[in-house]
């Protein structure tokens, strides 16, 4: 099962997700080809209700504890379904690499 797989069914059995896309960013990055080393994650759930910012990623850092040493980086933008409404279900864009070569 690929990292990515992991990440995404572990997210899935911890709470219930009205909107999910996690994205593999790698390639934009100064890695070999085929890797899976930066994810994107864009997480709408009733589990953030209530929850400061910080407390969600705490949420989900501690949900993928097992997966987190087997990857790099995880840009993340949790949203409760009221806040996702409010933005209009627009995925932010990812700004460009800034390391590397």
């Amino acid at each position: 099962m690929t990292i990515q797989a992991q990440i995404e069914q572990r997210l899935q059995d911890a709470m219930t997700v009205h909107f999910m896309t996690l994205e593999n960013e790698s390639y934009m990055h100064s890695v070999p080809a085929n890797s899976e080393t930066h994810f994107k994650l864009v997480l709408v759930s009733d589990a953030f209700e209530g929850k400061r910012m910080v407390q969600r990623h705490q949420l989900v850092y501690a949900t993928l504890k097992e997966e987190m040493p087997k990857f790099h980086a995880l840009a993340m933008h949790l949203h409760t379904v009221k806040e996702w409404q409010d933005r209009a279900e627009a995925v932010p864009l990812s700004p460009p690499c800034k390391g590397g070569e």
